[in-house]
């Protein structure tokens, strides 16, 4: 149980779970406290997954909840049959989510691991047959609560028709259809979500919740990297990246940098402090030169909204557009970056006033020349 809020909420998993694996991930932890802000939240494995015990159990005793006053829904189907009359389909496997998990490299790994220790490979499938045997439709007239029943327009893993008819035949239900095609309730607009919930529950729409923190971001990317990809071809090029993959990760681990997104050849990393990144850029440009590539790397430090473990704000932006002023072998830092390590031993050279695309006014940038 988490929170100390008016009412209680459970959360029912809908196939397999583990309760100490759903903290794992900054962002589906931060969904879970989101919820635990405004109620009680009850978390609990499945019987046969997670740490639950492998026979029965009737009731929520050790949580001491009273029965359900409301109820919330997302994605439902009245039944996993694919012979439900097109009222909801069969839910597709795993893979399908995770072709459209919108998500991190880490959040997608580490989906698969809560699968892989949510329950052993019997388990999961007698779970899964179960759930497809389930038709709760000559229910639904007799439920007597509150209901809000949600559901994805796009959905590609449970049709969108399913939590229509829900909808349509519990007595005074709330339906609320958002836009996407995601499944997984914490991926995406998840503001959407919960704000919904929050106003259903408490009757008050509360305002999203961002904590502002001051961050050193550093991108890198590998210069030209297309005609070398068309000169190298496929195979060459793809050892050459895990090369520059596994040195740059090295490097972070060295100086402690935490590795917020990568895609193709490119990084984004958040560090504590800025001589530490200007360091560690520095580090993987000698690094990249002795594997033959020209990498760039640019260095940041602003405020920005920490958001289930992701950066946002303007402060991206504008250490993106540093980086794309650098040229290949070149560590490019804000004027910022160069007044908060003055006398950290890092010299620097002036690169004159540039214009970041989408950055209002005109930037001072240096280049460094020494990082030692």
């Amino acid at each position: 149980m988490v929170g100390d809020g008016p009412l209680d909420l459970v959360l029912v998993p809908g196939w397999v779970s583990q309760v100490e694996a759903v903290w794992d991930e900054p962002t589906h932890e931060a969904f879970l406290r989101r919820l635990a802000s405004f109620s009680r939240l009850i978390l609990f494995d499945k019987r046969g997954t997670g740490l639950s015990d492998r026979v029965s159990v009737d009731r929520l005793t050790a949580a001491d909840s009273d029965p359900a006053a409301s109820i919330t829904a997302w994605t439902s189907c009245i039944r996993s049959s694919r012979e439900s009359n097109g009222l909801g389909e069969a839910p597709r496997s795993s893979t399908c989510w995770l072709q459209v998990l919108q998500a991190t490299r880490e959040c997608r790994n580490w989906w698969a691991r809560y699968l892989r220790v949510s329950a052993s490979p019997g388990a999961a499938v007698a779970l899964l047959k179960m759930n497809t045997q389930i038709d709760i439709r000559p229910i639904l007239p007799t439920i007597r609560v509150p209901t809000l029943v949600m559901h994805g327009t796009g959905d590609l893993d449970i049709d969108v028709g399913g939590s229509r008819y829900i909808a349509q035949q519990i007595p005074g239900a709330k339906y609320v259809e958002l836009p996407g095609r995601v499944h997984l309730w914490f991926v995406g607009d998840t503001e959407a979500i919960l704000g919904e919930i929050g106003e259903f529950l408490t009757g008050v729409r509360r305002a999203a919740e961002f904590d502002r923190v001051l961050a050193t971001v550093m991108f890198t990317d590998i210069a030209d990297s297309t005609a070398i990809a068309a000169n190298l071809g496929d195979s060459r090029w793809r050892s050459l990246v895990e090369s520059h993959n596994s040195l740059v990760r090295r490097e972070l681990d060295l100086h402690r940098g935490r590795e917020v997104d990568s895609a193709g050849d490119g990084f984004l990393v958040h560090f504590d402090g800025p001589a530490r990144a200007i360091r560690c850029a520095s580090a993987i440009v000698d690094g990249a030169a002795r594997l033959g590539l020209g990498v760039r790397a640019g260095v940041h430090t602003g405020e920005c909204e920490m958001v289930g473990g992701k950066l946002r704000g303007v402060a991206i932006h504008i250490g993106a557009r540093v980086m794309a002023a650098a040229a290949p072998g070149e560590v490019v830092v804000s004027s910022t970056v160069r007044d908060l390590v003055a006398g950290s031993g890092i010299q620097f050279a002036d690169r004159g006033r540039h214009e970041l695309k989408g950055v209002p006014g005109e930037w001072q940038l240096y280049v460094v020349v020494r990082a030692t």
